[in-house]
């Protein structure tokens, strides 16, 4: 919705709208902030005027602040504000014209003055006062222009309501292992093409009606113009791949350096930029880049490998046209000898990048997360700047600034979360009770808050005692109310069958404790992070001895799961109800805790999750003691017995085939009451007789480059190490999936015939598993028994 008003001058418009991107710019040396928004009219290049970039020092040093910057003839003006630090001293504002006048400032002060939020860019802290988080409204003078419309002298107000329906583009490069370009393919719903470098062919039977989305190029520079063009006329919102912003983009910015070429693939013609820090971030003004991988692992999604021919398959059903290890050579080969092949590759996985963010709905998470925390779209991770962006608007309006890292000077850890010692064995009929996101009821309910925690110092008369002389103010607070609001959020978003939205909300809410206890968020404080956890401790110990005071054993408890052990004559049914009982007499329980201790509203909630009628408990490998986080249960899913495995061998990637095949036949056994012995022998001789060489892959991913490993090298660095003295067209980096065998000449990535070592993968992948199961010697007994004995 919008609408535009003709006056005096220039066109005044009034339209809602969605934050694509946002720059901070000069215009005939004006500051200026620039936002390219989605909307119904279209696309909107909004300009900011008059604003001033800006960060705070302490009052006590206003006059060394003015002299160094005076000089050094640095232009800085300083202004009284009603702010303080956390330590109650008043603070000023410092303001500059440019963003050039503003880093020199911060260069010639940070070594002798402390700057406070002097790290927020300008144009995330105009949306973020205004708490603008993704959609807005936007008013300003209409400039027209080809393809796009210019509001000058923009203004913003926080719009809750828009949704926006994004274009999309699935870009992939194709090129040699030094970053060559062969090709670049681009899928949209609508449209299609691979731009590839060669002589158009003219053969009737190769150059078929369906290679004629072929766009053929002379080369680099050609391909790269091609590119240009071909985005113009896609005109997409939202650019997506696999690895594009690490890998695609990065690759065409240099190329096209190397070629001076300047990329010009923004709305308005302007060039795409990287900037390389701790993470890649691609600027395309008036776009937005998404990579497929960070978006499905910020989505809480989980493969054994992300790598597109993996993540297609599970999702999809669906291959991709190159599949061999040596992926890299067949691409060479084909680019050299059947380029027709290469496009039809290069095609396909863009179409695949496209069926899996639609089958998963992943755009609809990223614009759920934008419109939750005000971050960019395409920014994944940032855990810590999504609370900055939540948080510290609330902050300022209550006459704070941001503390910078540590200013507290403690440096106690706070403990992580509770684990019980286990009671290792083999059990009938264990239910398993979990409190609702139990961290951020804890903080909701105790009044756990940064600045609660400072105003609850300073008058602990009027708060709750938290943990490590922690109190927290029962008025001054504002984190219990951002996570009720969020709960709020996900139970409608339940309710509205949203499900995108309700996953975008869980995950920031279980961030909000992972935030806190991280020392790189300028608002951790172990008094906020132990107040959490050690609450965590005691309610999961209390509960402990609710449900034992109610006559029943509790085996293992994890965080916030108990594992309860009921009688194994007991039927399903009546399971059932006692579970639901005890959840009853739990959240009864805390709430007059809560009410006869501190006077507050409980707001943990306990929940019936599972009922394993069967389920085993290991003990740590070769001990007595109980293993930690490590379990595997039998339940029954629509009237039919499953599996469920937790922390075991069989969920790990890092594990071969055999083991997880191994591992689940053999619990299964265990359940059943059958032979161990026989199911074991019987593997043994398979991998022996060398019939299951295929499940014998290792896999395991690169930690870091290859060059970085230099003492105590593992076994799959090894392999690719070897892999590439032998195949010198194969290129590993961080992040690469290493399948390897063990052979009797070391860790080989190509499967050497009878070179196997099937005695490693006997005592390294059968024998752990089977020394985890109840009365396991006397299996590996005669197993190992040898003829002759001597005493």
């Amino acid at each position: 919705m919008g609408y535009f008003r003709w006056g005096i001058g220039l066109a005044q418009a009034m339209l809602e709208g969605f934050v694509l991107s946002r720059q901070q710019t000069h215009n005939q040396g004006k500051f200026e902030l620039c936002y390219w928004l989605k909307t119904e009219q279209g696309a909107v290049k909004a300009i900011v005027e008059g604003e001033q970039p800006v960060f705070f020092i302490r009052e006590s040093e206003r006059s060394t602040a003015q002299m160094r910057l005076n000089k050094a003839s640095i232009k800085i003006r300083f202004s009284d504000i009603p702010l303080k630090h956390f330590d109650q001293e008043s603070m000023v504002a410092c303001y500059s014209d440019s963003v050039r006048t503003f880093h020199q400032a911060k260069q010639v002060l940070n070594s002798h003055i402390r700057l406070y939020e002097e790290d927020i860019r300008h144009c995330d802290r105009f949306l973020m006062e205004r708490f603008i988080r993704g959609s807005t409204w936007v008013k300003g003078q209409v400039v027209k222009r080809d393809g796009y419309t210019l509001l000058r002298g923009a203004q913003f107000k926080a719009n809750n309501h828009y949704k926006p329906v994004f274009s999309v583009l699935s870009l992939d490069i194709e090129c040699d292992g030094d970053g060559v370009l062969f090709s670049v393919g681009l899928v949209s719903n609508s449209h299609k093409c691979v731009i590839m470098i060669g002589d158009p062919i003219t053969d009737d039977v190769k150059a078929s009606a369906n290679t004629n989305y072929i766009v053929w190029a002379n080369d680099e520079f050609a391909l790269l113009q091609t590119l240009i063009e071909k985005v113009k006329f896609f005109d997409p919102d939202i650019i997506i791949g696999w690895n594009v912003i690490e890998f695609d983009f990065v690759i065409l910015v240099e190329r096209a350096q190397m070629l001076g070429v300047v990329l010009l693939l923004g709305k308005d013609e302007q060039p795409i930029t990287i900037y390389k820090g701790n993470y890649v971030r691609v600027l395309v003004p008036g776009r937005v880049v998404i990579d497929g991988i960070d978006t499905l692992k910020n989505a809480t999604y989980h493969f054994d490998s992300f790598r597109l021919s993996n993540v297609a398959e599970k999702v999809l059903g669906e291959r991709k046209l190159i599949e061999q290890d040596d992926r890299l050579e067949e691409i060479i080969r084909q680019f050299n000898e059947d380029k027709l092949s290469l496009a039809a590759y290069n095609l396909k996985d863009c179409e695949l990048v496209l069926a899996i963010f639609y089958k998963l709905n992943l755009i609809d998470f990223a614009i759920a997360r934008s419109a939750l925390t005000g971050l960019e779209l395409e920014r994944m991770g940032g855990s810590v700047a999504a609370f900055t962006n939540l948080y510290l608007p609330y902050l300022h309006r209550s006459g704070y600034v941001a503390p910078n890292l540590a200013e507290h000077g403690l440096n106690f850890e706070s403990p992580g979360g509770y684990v019980m010692e286990s009671k290792p064995g083999l059990y009938k009929n264990v239910v398993v009770l979990d409190f609702k996101s139990l961290y951020p009821s804890i903080i909701r309910t105790f009044l756990v808050d940064p600045m609660g925690l400072v105003e609850g110092l300073l008058n602990p008369e009027e708060a709750i005692k938290g943990f490590n002389q922690g109190y927290f103010s029962l008025k001054a607070h504002y984190l219990p109310n951002i996570v009720a609001q969020l709960a709020g959020a996900r139970q409608q978003a339940k309710q509205d069958e949203d499900l995108m939205l309700s996953q975008a909300i869980k995950i920031i809410m279980n961030s909000l404790y992972g935030v806190l206890g991280s020392k790189g968020c300028r608002f951790y404080d172990p008094r906020l992070a132990s107040s959490i956890t050690l609450r965590g401790h005691e309610i999961m110990q209390t509960t402990k001895r609710v449900i034992e005071n109610h006559g029943f054993e509790v085996i293992y408890g994890d965080t916030d799961s108990t594992f309860v052990k009921l009688p194994q004559t007991w039927t399903l049914e009546k399971c059932k109800a006692t579970a639901c009982n005890l959840v009853h007499e739990i959240d009864a329980f805390w709430r007059q805790y809560c009410e006869s201790n501190f006077q507050l509203i409980s707001y943990l909630e306990i929940e019936f999750e599972t009922l394993y009628h069967t389920f085993f408990m290991p003990t740590i490998r070769g001990q007595v003691t109980g293993s930690k986080k490590r379990y595997v249960g039998e339940t029954y899913v629509n009237n039919e017995a499953e599996l469920v495995f937790k922390g075991m061998e069989s969920v790990r990637s890092d594990w071969t085939e055999i083991a997880k095949k191994y591992q689940k036949e053999i619990v299964k056994a265990l359940f059943d009451g059958k032979d161990l012995l026989r199911i074991t022998k019987g593997y043994i001789e398979a991998v022996r007789s060398g019939e299951v060489d295929g499940l014998l892959l290792y896999s395991k991913r690169l930690g870091k480059d290859l060059e970085q490993y230099v003492k105590n090298i593992p076994p799959h660095v090894k392999a690719a190490k070897e892999q590439m003295k032998i195949d010198k067209n194969c290129r590993y980096r961080k992040g690469s999936i290493i399948k390897y065998y063990m052979t009797k000449s070391g860790p080989r990535v190509k499967l050497e015939r009878g070179g196997l070592d099937y005695e490693h993968y006997i005592e390294k992948q059968i024998y752990p598993i089977l020394m985890m199961m109840p009365d396991y010697k006397n299996v590996l007994f005669q197993l190992t028994a040898q003829k002759k004995f001597s005493f």
